[in-house]
Formats: C-alpha cells, structure tokens, sequence
C-alpha cells in the first residue's frame, strides 16, 4: 500500500478530545448555561471545528445550513446498505485501519478523513481522485451536510458497514476507543464495546 499521509498537526482536532474523556455528572448548555441530560444536542462551530453541548432551546436557533457561526448537528442516522467501497478502492484512500470517518469541512475546504487512535482522533489527507471515485460510486455523499454529518465506515464488522451519522457519534466513537483500549491491540473489553456501539447505530438507523 501507498506510505499513509497522515496529518499529525492536530490542533484543530485536539479541540474535540474533550468529546475523548468522561465527562463531568452534570453538563451545561455553553450557551446559556442550562442544565443538560446526557442525551442532549451539540453544535459545531465550523471555523475552529469545535462541538458545543446544547440545550434545545439554543439548538434550535441555528439552521443546519444557516450563514451563522454555529451550526445544529442533526440526529439523521441512516445504514447505509447499498455503499459501494470495496478492497481497492479502500486502499486508495490511504486509510491505516479499517475503521474511519469522513466529513466535508467548510473551514478547510475539502472533505476530511479521521481515524481513531489510543490517543485520540488522527486526520489522514484523502487523495482527492480517490475519494472522487468514491462519490461518484455513491451519489447519496453528494446529500450530506457539511460539517456536520459524516460517512462513518466499520469494515472490521461482518458486511463492512456504512453509516451516514452525525458528526458527535463519530467523536463519540473515538472517545469511547480512547477510554477501552487496552494493550497492544485494544483488549476484548473495546471490541465488545465498539459492537454495542454500531448495535445502537443500526438500531436507530432510519
């Protein structure tokens, strides 16, 4: 396989790894301070690709496709069942193992491609004729909100699957792999739980 071209300049990724750590009993709206249950909404803040915990009532204020500053990551997740990403292609896009996300990023201009790591989420630079193919295999990315909506690719699980998830799932899933992973290769107790996780994926699945 072609050398992987990894960003490790992360430091508009470093602004997500709160999203990596356990976070504190009782979580508050960043905007208005309210109170917030442990199912609540997050906003993106584009420029700096920053998730905000939110109450619904300031969700509400900011359109996915609004001009303003922040943006609602939405609750759309849909399994993909029909993607076409087979073997070669997936080698294309210089990805290092076979668990992956990829989001269109306004600030930056392209679309992004993040995997997950003992220590957090990693960028990898996407092959723009590579990923090209890929969309014009599957015109259904073409309908994906940027920033705040992801291609989210599970090939280790039976059937490789594919998912079109909110942006905060797949930083879920990587602070969920940071807190479980044990030893050399993530211990059974992260394989466990990332099962349970694309469980409740395809469960909510429209």
């Amino acid at each position: 396989m072609t050398s992987i071209r990894a960003s490790r300049h992360l430091t508009p990724l470093a602004k997500l790894r709160r999203f990596a750590r356990p976070q504190p009993a009782v979580e508050r709206c960043e905007l208005c301070a309210a109170s917030l249950p442990p199912e609540h909404e997050h906003l993106v803040e584009p420029v700096e690709r920053r998730l905000l915990c939110a109450c619904t009532a300031c969700a509400i204020l900011f359109p996915n496709q609004s001009a303003t500053r922040y943006r609602r990551v939405p609750r759309r997740v849909e399994f993909l069942r029909a993607f076409r990403l087979g073997d070669l292609r997936w080698e294309s896009l210089e990805i290092p193992i076979e668990l992956a996300f990829f989001f269109e990023s306004t600030s930056a201009g392209r679309v992004t491609a993040v995997y997950p790591s003992p220590a957090g989420p990693v960028e990898s630079l996407l092959p723009f004729d590579a990923w090209a193919e890929v969309v014009a295999e599957n015109p259904i990315l073409r309908e994906f909100e940027p920033d705040v909506e992801a291609l989210l690719v599970h090939r280790a699980a039976a059937g490789r699957e594919c998912y079109r998830v909110p942006i905060d799932e797949c930083y879920r899933l990587v602070g969920l792999i940071r807190t479980h992973w044990q030893g050399f290769s993530g211990g059974r107790e992260l394989e466990e739980e990332t099962e349970r996780f694309f469980e409740q994926l395809k469960a909510r699945s429209c």
